[in-house]
């Protein structure tokens, strides 16, 4: 994850939402060519704190309102004596690339006024100093076309410093999907409201340092418009109790993991210590007998059992609180005679991994509520019966389409995690490190969700708490590189919560 300017606010839009939230500044008073002028100064403050011996800049400038704010930042770096000169870019079938309209007229008339350089696009012109994208903005939805294509692409090749206004040309604002090509930018000044893409998928990559401005809109009124999503952050996440000095096992809940099958053991062993060590009363792990040795030779306080059958787990299902399951129960015969009928338990339940093959499969039967599912995009994809592409294409609508048709909360993995309500809630978790891309770091979220229910949270806190540490345990190693092994994040898990949620007051 890029580094940001926080504190970024935790709301995030769509990008049809900011331009509500546009039309309703202009309507309440702030003229358009206002608020383009605010944005240009918002992307020159940002541009001189960052570069500030540059002295050179070349904006790359489009036809839209995007292009507007780029002719006003060179009217502005002319006026400080910078070197400036705008490219003025367009598809040649929408005729002079200067016959731009509305307010990006009026700030093109008032760059050539102040004796700006305005040139035409040509691949052989020459790109010097601050590349400022102002090409494409927030309404782009196919794509990326020429010469725009070539411009961007030789734009991320030249090797000198970028900066997007409002979000790199190329990036879909709503999925943070590339759309052909986007801008590699090293800078993103974002403005009115934050946008979805920008945290999602390809966006952090793009975007690089993120800066947002509101534009001094009226707070009131750009709380108007709810939001898509929200951020989590640590000041507004549920906190687990503190716990009471005489306090006992008992009173901490027990969890019953199943999973493990032959070949998997491991998946189930990490889900299991990592829920011990995040803070569960007691832990069962019904498991493959094979595996049994492993995992009191390596965690004796898990207390292990080795099943064949449905029957083997009633006294255990009797005793848990909360089930976690799917953890390497494979899609067999054993782990699907194992999970069948347990969705009819009327306990909280966290589905992982192959619990959510099978379930998509047909193979097992859904609970009725109460529980939470933890899918990657391609399991995603399998429960709403769709492409892993679709499921990427937007991943805000697919979790929460999955969330209304299982009526579970949804924590839909990956970059930009989002855990989303049956209510249509979203919110979405910009933590975590590329390191985490390795087997098992699901299996240590998943035991961690088992605890944190086991602890008094429901499904939805838990879901947002859950992810939020692991992405933060995630950065917390992750400094330290490729070779991150799931087991390493289980203690920076413990200290994280008890950093967040103390056990003694």
């Amino acid at each position: 994850m890029s580094h940001r300017n926080d504190p970024l606010p935790l709301a995030l839009y769509r990008a049809a939402q900011v331009r509500e939230l546009d039309a309703r500044l202009i309507a309440a008073g702030t003229p358009g060519c206002e608020l383009m002028r605010r944005a240009a100064q918002a992307v020159w403050r940002a541009l001189r704190r960052r570069w500030p011996q540059a002295g050179e800049v070349t904006v790359l400038a489009g036809r839209g309102n995007n292009a507007g704010d780029g002719y006003l930042l060179a009217v502005l770096a002319q006026r400080a004596g910078w070197r400036v000169r705008v490219l003025a870019v367009a598809d040649p079938a929408a005729g002079d690339p200067a016959q731009l309209g509305g307010d990006a007229a009026t700030a093109c008339a008032e760059a050539r006024a102040a004796g700006v350089v305005i040139e035409p696009w040509s691949e052989c012109a020459p790109l010097r100093g601050v590349l400022v994208d102002a090409l494409l903005g927030t309404g782009l939805s196919g794509a990326v076309r020429e010469p725009y294509a070539q411009a961007i692409r030789l734009a991320n090749a030249s090797g000198l410093p970028r900066l997007a206004v409002d979000i790199p040309s190329g990036l879909c604002a709503d999925s943070g999907r590339v759309l052909g090509v986007a801008l590699q930018a090293e800078l993103t000044v974002s403005f009115i409201g934050l946008k979805l893409g920008l945290f999602c998928l390809d966006g952090p990559d793009c975007c690089g340092t993120l800066v947002f401005d509101d534009l001094r809109g009226d707070p009131a009124l750009l709380a108007s418009v709810a939001p898509a999503a929200l951020r989590l952050s640590g000041a507004s996440l549920p906190r687990l109790a503190p716990r009471p000095r005489n306090g006992h096992k008992g009173l901490f809940g027990h969890v019953l993991l199943v999973g493990g099958d032959l070949g998997f053991g491991g998946a189930a062993l990490l889900a299991a210590e990592s829920c011990l060590r995040s803070g569960a009363g007691l832990v069962s792990l019904a498991t493959r007998g094979e595996h049994v040795p492993a995992v009191l030779a390596r965690r004796p306080e898990v207390m292990a059992r080795g099943v064949q059958s449905s029957f083997q787990l009633q006294d255990l299902l009797a005793q848990a609180d909360v089930l976690v399951l799917g953890p390497g129960c494979g899609q067999g015969a054993w782990g699907c005679g194992l999970l069948a009928g347990l969705g009819a338990l009327d306990k909280p339940q966290v589905w992982d991994a192959d619990a959510l093959n099978l379930l998509a499969a047909g193979r097992l039967a859904p609970p009725s509520g109460n529980w939470l599912v933890t899918p990657h995009p391609g399991e995603a994809a399998r429960l709403l019966g769709c492409t892993t592409a679709e499921v990427q294409a937007d991943r805000p609508a697919a979790a929460l389409a999955l969330a209304r048709r299982l009526n579970a909360v949804v924590l839909l993995k990956g970059l930009g995690s989002l855990v989303a309500t049956p209510a249509g809630e979203l919110h979405l978790c910009d933590h975590g490190h590329p390191a985490m891309a390795g087997a098992g770091l699901g299996d240590v979220l998943a035991g961690l969700l088992g605890a944190l229910l086991a602890q008094g949270l429901d499904v939805a806190a838990a879901a947002r708490l859950g992810v939020w540490l692991h992405a933060r345990a995630g950065e917390r190693l992750g400094r330290g590189g490729r070779g991150l092994a799931a087991a390493d994040l289980i203690e920076p898990l413990r200290e994280l919560l008890e950093e967040h949620s103390p056990c003694l007051k």
